[in-house]
C-alpha cells in the first residue's frame, strides 16, 4: 500500500502562489467577519439591544466583509450581499415596527431556495 503524502511543497509558479495568497486573505476576511458576528451578538445580549439593532449590525458586518473583499481585489460574493441587504431590511423593519411579515417570509424563501439548489440544483452531487 502506497503512503499518502500529507505535505505539499509551496507552489513554484507565481500565479499559483498568488492563488494561495488570495485564499489566505479570503480566509482571514471570512474569519474576521465571523469573529465580529459573535462579538456583536454578545454585545446585543449583554446590552439588551433590540432584535432590530442586532439585525442591522449583522447586516453591516456582512456587507462590510464583502466591501473588504472588493477593496482587496477578491471576488465579491453576491449571495452574502443579498443576505446583508435582507438583514438590514429586517432590522429596519423591526425598528420602525413594520407590521408585515415580508422579511421573515423572504428569509424562509431564501433558505428553501438554498436547500433546493444543494439537493436538486444542476451542481448537486448525489
Amino acid at each position: 500500500m502506497a503512503e499518502q503524502e500529507f505535505y505539499s511543497a509551496p507552489p513554484q509558479d507565481p500565479e499559483d502562489l498568488e492563488v494561495v495568497v488570495e485564499n489566505g486573505l479570503a480566509h482571514k476576511l471570512r474569519m474576521t467577519g465571523w469573529a465580529l458576528f459573535f462579538i456583536w451578538i454578545g454585545i446585543v445580549f449583554i446590552a439588551g439591544l433590540t432584535a432590530g439593532v442586532g439585525l442591522l449590525g449583522v447586516g453591516l458586518i456582512t456587507l462590510g466583509v464583502q466591501l473588504a473583499r472588493k477593496i482587496a481585489g477578491l471576488k465579491v460574493e453576491g449571495f452574502w450581499i443579498i443576505i446583508g441587504i435582507l438583514l438590514l431590511l429586517g432590522g429596519l423593519g423591526k425598528l420602525i415596527k413594520l407590521g408585515i411579515a415580508l422579511i421573515p417570509a423572504v428569509l424562509i424563501l431564501a433558505g428553501i431556495t438554498i436547500l433546493w439548489s444543494v439537493y436538486f440544483g444542476k451542481h448537486s452531487k448525489s
